[in-house]
């Protein structure tokens, strides 16, 4: 299977966990939005590396060792830009499913170029 398709499916799954959690904790009222995400990112971060070391850019053979710091890095930045810009679309008046999902998409396209161009490229001995 292509690394862009387990690319896509691993995304999704890690998505669909960060979704599914910010919804259960802002829905039940047990947190605020922005700090559900924080929740959201953080469960969502283990499936996505496991996923994306495995599957994903499996190929290229990166050591965990080495990918885990590479993609934690891309995985932060990739957390910033998301809380931001889900910030400047919850002030703008978005309802907080759809500023989520166009966010979850921007960022794993970056996330996407990033970690197979840098985070999970094997490192010359």
């Amino acid at each position: 299977m292509s690394s862009l398709l387990w690319f896509g499916l691993v995304g999704a799954s890690a998505a669909a966990v960060h979704f599914g959690v910010v919804w259960l904790l802002v829905s039940q009222g047990m947190l605020a939005a922005l700090i559900a995400n924080v929740l959201g990112f953080l469960l969502a971060f283990g499936v996505s590396f496991l996923g994306h070391h495995r599957l994903s850019f499996a190929a290229q053979q990166a050591r965990g060792r080495d990918a885990l710091p590479r993609f934690a890095l891309v995985a932060v930045l990739g957390f910033v830009s998301n809380e931001l810009m889900y910030a400047v679309l919850l002030r703008w008046g978005m309802e907080y499913r759809l500023a989520l999902l166009l966010v979850l998409i921007t960022v794993a396209a970056m996330t996407w170029l990033l970690s197979r161009h840098w985070a999970f490229k094997r490192q010359a001995a």
